[in-house]
């Protein structure tokens, strides 16, 4: 069974998001064992920086908006490397304020979604779908048109 960690910063407060990423959660079961660890907000970026170098595990892909853009074929191709070869991921999704230079220096990818800010809580849904997606896309299904 792949592994997948997602570590983010702050806490889903809005229950519409957290029920989107439990089911997307809950989809990916199939795939993968997909564990979220919620770190607090402190009050510096190298603060947050510190707690979530301590989560990282095996290849890490730290969303940043400077990061490369990948497809979703591209991205379900990456994943299917990544786990064909036995890595475990870790995502890191940072506060409101981003994420410190040592994380994005400790990451294997930085990873954007797009040119536009997204709030980080709803980046957690986005991440979710589009790795559903990956898995769905490398499974061969119709789930993406």
């Amino acid at each position: 069974m792949y592994k997948i960690k997602i570590v983010c910063v702050g806490k889903l407060k809005e229950k519409f998001y957290a029920d989107a990423v439990a089911e997307y959660c809950k989809r990916l079961t199939r795939f993968a064992e997909v564990k979220i660890a919620e770190l607090p907000e402190k009050r510096t970026l190298e603060e947050e920086g510190a707690l979530i170098l301590k989560e990282l595990r095996g290849y890490a892909i730290a969303l940043a908006v400077e990061g490369q853009k990948f497809s979703s074929e591209a991205l379900a191709a990456k994943l299917k490397q990544l786990c064909d070869a036995g890595k475990e991921i870790s995502f890191v999704i940072g506060s409101s304020c981003g994420l410190c230079g040592a994380v994005k220096r400790r990451a294997d990818l930085l990873l954007s979604f797009s040119d536009m800010t997204f709030p980080h809580q709803l980046m957690r849904v986005i991440l979710c779908e589009q790795l559903y997606r990956a898995f769905m896309i490398n499974a061969g299904s119709e789930y993406h048109k």
